[in-house]
């Protein structure tokens, strides 16, 4: 590339693994977007935390597909190209099937898969045009595993997989790779509303929750980080990792080695 910097949009990037990625890859030097859909007044410390280096805030509800498609096109606006895509905007909800609010379904599909599909297809061209562009879908172990009560969840997240699988074949003469990572669980503020909902699911404490369903399948029996998720995608980003494409990276605790 002749401009070193540079420009990465990170989706959902006001708290947890987002944020930690951006704060990343503002310390990488890269010009960073970040995304949530609430007003930037509210996530004012969210982008003080980011850090040095040009950083920027695009309000978009990813729910709406015209937003998720517009919102590549505000930053391209805003910085005269995209280098990186993150696609790590997702919502939860735990419920059995049978008392799945459809509303609820349609959302978490829309926000977590449909999105990355609309930023990807506005962002492909111009990293195809340029030679050189990363893709990076945040998935989840529940990409490659199943648990139960979470059934939008768990369907998105291997869709998620399925999509990065499709266009690292389609962009893989393109200088363009793209990946899925799939943590296990993450202490984020996403994963810290589920301890309610599954502890009434399941009929125990939050602490028990936390000890015998969210862990239990991790045998390190420790959250993974929101830093160590950043540490595996900025190594994506880099040069020697352009041989990795179309890969769903578990950063699981061993979860996915059962």
């Amino acid at each position: 590339m002749q401009d070193s910097r540079r420009v990465a949009l990170v989706t959902g990037s006001t708290s947890g693994i987002g944020l930690a990625i951006a704060q990343k890859f503002a310390r990488m030097g890269y010009a960073v977007a970040l995304n949530s859909f609430e007003p930037e007044t509210e996530v004012a410390d969210a982008l003080v935390s980011v850090g040095s280096g040009e950083t920027r805030y695009f309000e978009a509800d990813l729910a709406d597909p015209e937003a998720a498609f517009g919102l590549v096109g505000a930053v391209i606006a805003a910085f005269g190209r995209l280098d990186v895509l993150v696609n790590n905007a997702g919502i939860q909800k735990v419920a059995a099937i049978e008392d799945f609010p459809p509303a609820d379904w349609d959302r978490i599909r829309a926000i977590s898969l449909d999105s990355a599909f609309h930023t990807i297809r506005a962002a492909l061209p111009g990293m195809a045009e340029r030679g050189w562009g990363r893709i990076i879908n945040i998935a989840s172990a529940h990409g490659l595993r199943a648990s139960p009560f979470k059934s939008a969840y768990v369907a998105t997240k291997h869709g998620v997989v399925g999509l990065t699988k499709t266009v690292a074949l389609e962009a893989a003469e393109k200088g363009v790779t793209v990946n899925a990572i799939c943590p296990g669980y993450v202490w984020t503020p996403l994963v810290a509303r589920q301890v309610a909902d599954q502890a009434r699911v399941h009929g125990m404490s939050e602490e028990e929750v936390i000890r015998k369903v969210m862990l239990a399948p991790q045998p390190t029996r420790r959250f993974v980080q929101p830093e160590e998720i950043a540490e595996l995608a900025a190594y994506l980003c880099g040069d020697m990792a352009r041989s990795i494409t179309g890969s769903a990276i578990s950063i699981d605790g061993g979860w996915t080695a059962r």
